[in-house]
């Protein structure tokens, strides 16, 4: 399957992390990736994998997972090309600075909440139909599991809301569709976590690549592009 008729992934946080490595490793494997992130030199890197690997040059969409005008005009693009979305991986986050739950500083908090929780539930608003469009339509949302941890309270609370509302999109659309799963990696050596953990050694932890393989192993989208049903 090539051209127009691979399946189209859409992965955000893509230019580093677990969203990169998620975003390569579909792309080696034949799929159109549409990778969305802030950071353009993550994304360039990242177009270079794939093509090296042999796989589809990726469409590169450098944009906030905040901003809404941003989204809805990627979403109708995406539309317009390919009329569906066949996977959506969202990995995006924002890792506030730690601190005791009575000394957050209101802006860290708002900035959490914003991108981990509120452009959650947009991204799903959004894709919800191009998702329903495609044959088996699937969105992953990747969760963290340092939710009421000491010094975790603006994170750990705006990932916990993502969760809790994904939890209801999945109740809701378990006979209709689309599909909608959460997967919690292992701790990897991102810059996330090095932001909370910054004396740990990179060299003790799972490499994002590897937690990508799992992550495609066990939702089903870790074989090869030629050995899928053909989508027109």
């Amino acid at each position: 399957m090539t051209g127009a008729s691979a399946p189209v992934a859409l992965v955000t946080g893509a230019s580093r992390g677990l969203g990169h490595a998620v975003a390569a490793r579909l792309g080696a494997l034949g799929w159109r990736v549409i990778a969305l992130a802030r950071t353009v030199g993550g994304l360039e890197e990242l177009a270079d994998a794939i093509e090296a690997a042999g796989g589809p040059s990726p469409t590169l969409v450098p944009l906030s997972v905040t901003d809404d005008g941003g989204l809805q005009r990627l979403c109708l693009a995406l539309h317009e090309r390919w009329g569906r979305v066949d996977l959506a991986v969202h990995c995006a986050a924002h890792a506030p600075p730690m601190s005791p739950s009575s000394n957050i500083i209101g802006k860290d908090f708002d900035r959490s909440v914003e991108i981990n929780y509120v452009a959650t539930c947009r991204l799903a608003a959004m894709v919800h139909p191009l998702l329903l469009a495609a044959d088996s339509g699937t969105f992953i949302h990747v969760t963290d599991s340092r939710a009421g941890l000491p010094f975790f309270g603006a994170y750990g609370s705006s990932k916990a809301a993502a969760e809790s509302f994904i939890r209801s999109w999945a109740a809701e659309t378990a006979r209709t569709g689309p599909a909608v799963r959460l997967f919690t990696p292992v701790p990897m050596p991102t810059a996330l976590r090095a932001r909370f953990h910054p004396g740990e050694n990179p060299a003790d932890l799972t490499p994002c690549a590897e937690e990508a393989a799992r992550l495609l192993a066990e939702t089903g989208f870790d074989a090869p592009v030629s050995a899928r049903p053909v989508v027109e």
